[in-house]
């Protein structure tokens, strides 16, 4: 399974922030999507899962069983650097609905329990409000939600930057538990959580993606070569 993107724009106003979105991400690999402050990392997701429209160009997804098809927005999960949650709902109760929506995808003898247990939520927060939980517990719970839909594309906006040591080695680990099945693209300003976590490297700068040489990782010229990427100065998201 294939992701490719083919020439996706998008503007505001005078500003192009994406100009020529042209790339090929594959399954069974975790993307770094590396960028400046304002590079437009946010905007490309927000096309990929139609929250903005692009004003050109298009998403395909190839999944092996005939012709390319149209990335649609149920075949995308997002998981926010701010967590959206239903904030009057206890964790296990928005668990349950969210399973309730995706009956098809829970595997049989599968419960709420068992989902928690894997993102190491204690027992006794699970029936507590979600307004009282921390930005750690609430991003575990975004996690719980793409292990219970199943997206082919998970698309993940900077999740781990204001996170503990702990729980920021958790979702690692998580993410690199799911990734054969997957497609991951992982938007981040910081590079050595890039290289740390991720098999390939996209920089998105001046409008356009590029693939930085990951065998050039421990090279003297990595760094010159990054550099070089993000010269653009004047992006804004």
């Amino acid at each position: 399974m294939d992701l490719q993107l083919e020439n996706i724009r998008k503007a505001y106003g005078d500003k192009q922030v994406l100009r020529d979105c042209t790339f090929a991400f594959e399954k069974g690999k975790i993307y770094g999507l590396l960028g400046r402050n304002g590079a437009g990392k946010t905007t490309l997701f927000n096309c990929l899962t139609d929250e903005v429209p692009a004003d050109g160009g298009r998403a395909l997804l190839f999944d092996g069983d005939g012709a390319p098809r149209p990335l649609t927005p149920d075949q995308v999960g997002y998981v926010y650097s701010t967590p959206i949650l239903p904030d009057f709902l206890t964790g296990y109760e928005f668990i349950r609905f969210f399973m309730d929506l995706h009956e098809g995808n829970v595997p049989v003898g599968k419960t709420i329990d068992d989902y928690f247990d894997m993102v190491k939520i204690d027992a006794h927060d699970r029936h507590k409000l979600i307004k009282g939980y921390s930005h750690g517990m609430k991003n575990k719970v975004q996690m719980l939600m793409l292990l219970i839909a199943r997206p082919p594309v998970i698309l993940l906006d900077e999740p781990l930057t204001s996170f503990d040591v702990v729980v920021a080695l958790e979702i690692k680990q998580l993410l690199r538990e799911i990734r054969p099945d997957h497609i991951l693209i992982f938007s981040t300003h910081i590079l050595q959580l890039a290289t740390d976590l991720c098999d390939e490297i996209v920089v998105l700068s001046d409008g356009r993606l590029s693939r930085l040489d990951h065998s050039l990782l421990d090279s003297p010229d990595f760094e010159a070569r990054l550099i070089e990427l993000l010269k653009d100065e004047n992006a804004h998201d």
